[in-house]
């Protein structure tokens, strides 16, 4: 009789323990998969394109990035209008797969690049394209890549609004294939208009009158930021397009200056 209590008491901690060691494997198991959900929040776009709007992609393009590519153009002395209709040109108005996966917006190839990259049919079957964090750091790299250059040297010693010497000097240079490139580049830039904001950076009067400035609203943007970066008034912002509020959205377009 003994026996079996002992063997019975024995039995009863083997299975008790045994329990024990099934929760704890089972919770273990389950706060893995908790963590990962929350160290890995999907990425969240930083602006959108208005779905109500009469423009084009070219339009749309030239709105987000023209006050990006007179910055370069003050800062490097490239043309702002062959900035605008490289980038329009090589990304495909922002649509080609280089720039949407890789914010590539300028066809720039690896060349010794240390940074991320993406594979991609060109000249060849996938070649090496850099890749970049923001569409800022590609415009930013392809003034650093034209100034850093000796084979590009020429073209700075043009006149800053010759824009037609460059778009020529680009192809001789090397910087495309196609022997239409200058022509493309022109015709864009002719279209457009884009010549506009090279006379911005340069202080040409008589095309300053005439330009109408428009920008697209990205995050981080507000009323009394655009007043700063456009050197006007919020209150002349909120008029000239009929906000009764300070509150802007991401995508919206905001009107800086009108004729």
């Amino acid at each position: 009789m003994k026996r079996i209590v002992v063997f019975l008491v024995m039995s009863f901690v083997v299975f008790s323990c045994g329990s024990k060691k099934i929760v704890v494997t089972k919770k273990d198991k389950r706060t893995p998969k908790t963590e990962k959900v929350v160290v890995n929040p999907k990425p969240t776009t930083q602006t959108d394109i208005p779905k109500n709007s009469n423009l084009n992609a070219i339009d749309i393009y030239i709105l987000k990035y023209n006050v990006i590519a007179m910055d370069n153009m003050k800062q490097h002395k490239i043309p702002a209008s062959i900035t605008l209709a490289q980038g329009i040109l090589e990304s495909g108005s922002g649509k080609g797969r280089l720039s949407v996966e890789a914010n590539n917006h300028f066809g720039i190839k690896c060349h010794g690049w240390k940074g991320k990259k993406i594979y991609h049919d060109d000249d060849r079957s996938q070649e090496c394209f850099r890749k970049y964090d923001h569409a800022e750091s590609s415009f930013k790299d392809h003034s650093e890549f034209l100034t850093g250059r000796g084979r590009y040297a020429k073209l700075f010693k043009l006149k800053p609004d010759d824009y037609k010497g460059w778009a020529k000097g680009l192809r001789a240079a090397g910087y495309a294939t196609d022997r239409k490139y200058p022509e493309k580049l022109i015709s864009l830039i002719k279209r457009y208009n884009l010549d506009k904001y090279d006379d911005m950076v340069l202080g040409n009067e008589s095309s300053v009158a005439e330009v109408s400035l428009s920008h697209i609203v990205i995050k981080g943007d507000t009323l009394y930021s655009l007043s700063r970066q456009y050197n006007t008034t919020v209150d002349a912002l909120k008029q000239l397009n009929s906000l009764k509020s300070n509150t802007i959205a991401l995508g919206q377009l905001i009107i800086i200056k009108s004729n």
